[in-house]
């Protein structure tokens, strides 16, 4: 196939295009650079089936030639609002590339009758009520909270989405991403994995927020792409949770990171300042993805961080 990947410079995509690549696809990658970067698409200069180009998914697109599919994952994603890549600090362009962006997508992919596949988030079930999350449960959404820009804006994408898919009869997918880390990760990110590992190996203190007793689900990026590829080339319309199902604390996670890195600090905390909707608990029911993909995460929560962390120590110039 011939696709079209936005938001092809960011951590996701740029592991996307590699996996795409692999299976004998050509890629067309396009991102506007406000949190992608190009490095992380740098070794993929002059590749026979790679292509590249630099657009704001807000605007119209055009690209030339037959597409066969259509993958949306432009948008900032980070909640932190201390980093400047969280979306937060990017409100317009978050709720615009979950909008417009959507939209302009769905056009292309209605014109070239392609396949679409939306990058969707955990995000959409909010603070959940119900636990572990189903693709069944509709969600606990503050629709004007802080958080509300990038929650609300995926969630009228998958709106859209479905709405092209029923109306216009586009073959469409609904991707459903829950915590994922692994190297091309920012380590300004502002999450808790990058937070951690830059913390640790300058044998810093661990900075956790509150008692760390909020729970998050924290997927190996490979294991993520291998379910979103399979996702690709199925003929499954319905949302689809991707994540791992074990469900790990903050304190966990810390201890663990500190454990692997061999830092002599240890942690300190601080209030709380995630803010009220900040979901206490997060974990993904992967039963649809099991059953329909054949499809569950493989890569352990040590390993991938061993993984991880070799990255981390290039970037900090540790290694």
């Amino acid at each position: 196939m011939r696709i079209l990947l936005t938001g092809a410079a960011g951590f996701l995509g740029s592991h996307l295009c590699d996996r795409l690549l692999r299976e004998g696809h050509q890629v067309v990658g396009m991102d506007n650079f406000i949190t992608g970067s190009p490095d992380n698409l740098a070794h993929l200069a002059g590749h026979p089936n790679f292509s590249f180009i630099r657009h704001d998914v807000s605007n119209f697109i055009f690209v030339g030639g037959k597409v066969d599919a259509v993958m949306h994952f432009a948008s900032p994603a980070s909640p932190n609002a201390a980093s400047p890549y969280g979306y937060v600090n990017l409100p317009i362009q978050t709720m615009k590339a979950g909008a417009l962006g959507t939209h302009n997508t769905l056009g292309l992919a209605r014109a070239n009758q392609a396949r679409f596949l939306l990058a969707s988030t955990s995000e959409i079930y909010g603070d959940p009520l119900e636990h572990p999350q189903k693709e069944t449960y509709w969600g606990h959404v503050d629709p004007i909270g802080q958080r509300s820009v990038y929650d609300e804006a995926k969630r009228f994408a998958e709106a859209l989405t479905m709405a092209y898919h029923r109306f216009h009869g586009i073959d469409t997918c609904i991707v459903r991403i829950f915590n994922t880390y692994g190297p091309r990760m920012r380590l300004d990110d502002g999450r808790a994995v990058p937070n951690f590992l830059k913390q640790a190996l300058n044998h810093e203190p661990l900075t956790v927020y509150g008692d760390g007793s909020q729970t998050r689900s924290f997927c190996y990026v490979d294991d993520l792409i291998d379910g979103i590829y399979r996702l690709l080339i199925s003929d499954i319309h319905l949302p689809v949770n991707i994540g791992n199902p074990v469900e790990t604390s903050v304190l966990e996670l810390a201890h663990t990171i500190n454990r692997l890195t061999g830092n002599p600090a240890d942690l300190i905390f601080k209030p709380d300042l995630r803010g009220e909707s900040d979901p206490q608990r997060r974990q993904p029911d992967i039963e649809r993805a099991r059953t329909l993909l054949n499809w569950e995460p493989k890569v352990s929560l040590e390993d991938g961080l061993h993984r991880t962390v070799t990255y981390f120590k290039q970037r900090l110039g540790l290694a």
